[in-house]
């Protein structure tokens, strides 16, 4: 029997005199992997090197209870799902200090032997903030107040079955839809109003379970498309129907699909672990929908958890325990170094910012000449892997541990 491993996913200047100065508001993190969902901000003039304790921390709180997700940041504000009360929750805290503004409980907290509570990341629109708990609880809340707006538990309504490890996703805002992954029978993946929670379309055509992935969108030659990682295989509907366009399962594993899909230039990465690899798909638009065609297949690139990022014609990722570079046109390795140890990433003013499942954040350039690391630093461990993907949003860095948050000015 394959031995099967939880994966969730699957989130300012020096203070003067120890106050917190106002934050960098040019820039926002409004979902999980960042505007885009790529994982890369687009900030610049951050720090090239840490010292070696790391960088300045600005805050700590220790009040988030359980749970993997990563952090939403608009404004002076901060979103993450956490237990609060024996409740799966969203909070709201202030930026300045993490200090509490608001929480909202979703639901009973959900317990798992790899660790109970929420695994998602909450999605800011406008004045409203949607959340998905691990049992299905789908909210959206006022992002003022925390009220609840509507509510529909996805795997109730539309028959889904709840992955063994429980739902990571994040939800996706496409324009007036939401979209979300329930995995029921011709339900894979849904659209639903984001203003009511209303039905606007189911994938009629796709009856995959959920994994523990979430969708991306992109136009490709002018048709508007979902990308998701299933149970069973990478997939591509139509955002305007659910229409399934392809569905390719070389990728996807028995065990545990979670990376998000890489999309660019009219191509799509997916990968997964335990065995399997990463797959470059071609797009090409034709009568309104849009095939995909296998360009290559690597087993150098089997990213477990972590998340796979793109960066000047680059992918970077762990494969397993083993951070990689790989072209991404032809999937020619260009490096492999075991870096922090294995763990997920983003990219920021061209620097991979780092997180070791084991409590490890590192800084290295992101280079297809080689692994070039310029600093590292220890955060205390909670007794749990710490799965939550770092964020880096106007000036700051943030590293999420269970219930654990610091906050690092990273300005340089």
């Amino acid at each position: 029997m394959k031995r099967r491993h939880f994966l969730p996913l699957l989130a300012a200047p020096l203070l003067p005199r120890g106050a917190a100065s106002p934050p960098d508001r040019s820039f926002e993190w409004p979902q999980w992997r960042g505007p885009d969902r790529s994982g890369v901000s687009r900030e610049t003039g951050l720090r090239a090197s840490w010292p070696s304790g790391g960088p300045p921390a600005l805050w700590t709180i220790s009040s988030l209870g359980e749970g993997y997700g990563a952090l939403a940041v608009r404004g002076d504000r901060i979103y993450v799902q956490g237990v609060q009360g024996g409740n799966s929750s969203v909070f709201c805290l202030n930026r300045a200090d993490g200090k509490s503004v608001w929480a909202t409980g979703l639901a009973t907290r959900m317990e798992q032997d790899r660790g109970s509570g929420p695994r998602g990341t909450p999605t800011l629109d406008g004045d409203r903030v949607y959340a998905l708990a691990e049992n299905g609880e789908l909210a959206c809340l006022r992002a003022q107040d925390g009220a609840k707006v509507w509510r529909r538990n996805i795997l109730q309504e539309f028959n889904g079955r709840n992955p063994h490890w429980l739902l990571s996703e994040s939800p996706l805002i496409d324009g007036d839809h939401l979209i979300v992954t329930p995995g029921g029978p011709n339900a894979c993946i849904v659209a639903l109003d984001k203003a009511s929670g209303k039905t606007i379309w189911t994938s009629r055509e796709l009856s995959d379970g959920a994994a523990y992935s979430s969708c991306v969108i992109a136009d490709v030659q002018g048709v508007r498309t979902i990308m998701a990682l299933t149970e069973k295989a990478g997939v591509g509907v139509r955002a305007a129907d659910g229409k399934l366009m392809w569905r390719y399962e070389r990728v996807a594993n028995r065990t545990a699909n979670i990376a998000t899909p890489v999309f660019q230039d009219n191509k799509v990465f997916y990968t997964s672990a335990y065995g399997t690899g990463g797959a470059l798909l071609g797009l090409t638009a034709q009568d309104g929908a849009v095939k995909a065609e296998e360009i290559y297949f690597s087993r150098d690139m089997e990213n477990h958890h972590g998340g796979v990022v793109f960066h000047n014609g680059y992918l970077y990722g762990y494969s397993n325990a083993i951070l990689t570079c790989l072209e991404f046109a032809t999937g020619r390795v260009a490096w492999k170094d075991r870096s922090v140890g294995k763990g997920s990433l983003i990219i920021a003013d061209g620097h991979l910012f780092l997180l070791s499942e084991n409590n490890v954040a590192g800084l290295a350039e992101a280079t297809p000449q080689g692994y070039s690391e310029k600093s590292r630093f220890s955060i205390p461990d909670q007794g749990r892997p710490s799965w939550a993907h770092p964020v880096v949003c106007g000036g700051q860095l943030y590293l999420r541990n269970q219930a654990w948050l610091a906050c690092y000015a990273v300005k340089a």
